[in-house]
């Protein structure tokens, strides 16, 4: 599987927990709705390839497997929501865009990540006429991780934010080896059936 050659000046807002997940190769997927004040209000794929960018101020415990609470706390060691700066770890690539719109399908994809049911069940609710994307994700390590200002247009409720700084191309390396990766991948396809 290829490295992403060129990288974009875009990340994807996620729980600060979920990149967590994604960076330890714990899972490989993402569900996305769209943020509230998306100008479509809905989820698109703005790019192929981004940074994760941790979001802590939504984060909630009680709808994270339990596994996977302490992991939350561990997040919100040392934030604040006055903090100047914002530390980004990894990169991102989408293998697969699956548009979820049923409950049995949802279901079916419970084992394959760190959140509850609930969770799952309240982001294919929201916004019932649109699809969840459920994104699966090769994720890349930093080599060097990139420390920028933590700018008031990166904030609110959001998917996409257009990194206003350069952030110096460098080393990243995968997450998961390929093999592992592709086993991750063939456990998302059967769970779908596909």
């Amino acid at each position: 599987m290829e490295m992403p050659n060129e990288l974009q000046n875009i990340a994807l807002k996620e729980w600060a927990v979920s990149v967590k997940a994604l960076v330890e190769g714990t899972q490989i997927i993402v569900m996305r709705k769209g943020g509230i004040v998306e100008e479509t209000r809905d989820f698109q794929l703005l790019s192929p390839n981004f940074y994760l960018m941790p979001a802590y101020e939504h984060q909630k415990k009680h709808l994270l497997k339990e596994a996977y609470k302490s992991e939350l706390d561990e997040t919100l060691k040392g934030w604040s929501l006055d903090r100047e700066t914002v530390q980004l770890d990894a990169y991102a690539s989408v293998v697969m865009d699956i548009e979820v719109t049923d409950q049995q399908t949802l279901d079916r994809l419970r084992n394959l990540h760190i959140w509850t049911d609930e969770f799952a069940e309240e982001r294919l609710r929201w916004k019932k006429t649109k699809p969840l994307h459920v994104l699966v994700l090769r994720v890349y390590r930093l080599e060097n991780p990139a420390e920028i200002a933590n700018l008031p247009a990166y904030n609110g409720c959001k998917s996409w934010v257009r990194l206003e700084e350069e952030i110096k191309q460098q080393a990243h390396i995968p997450v998961l080896n390929d093999e592992r990766f592709q086993a991750e991948v063939d456990k998302v396809k059967q769970a779908l059936g596909s």
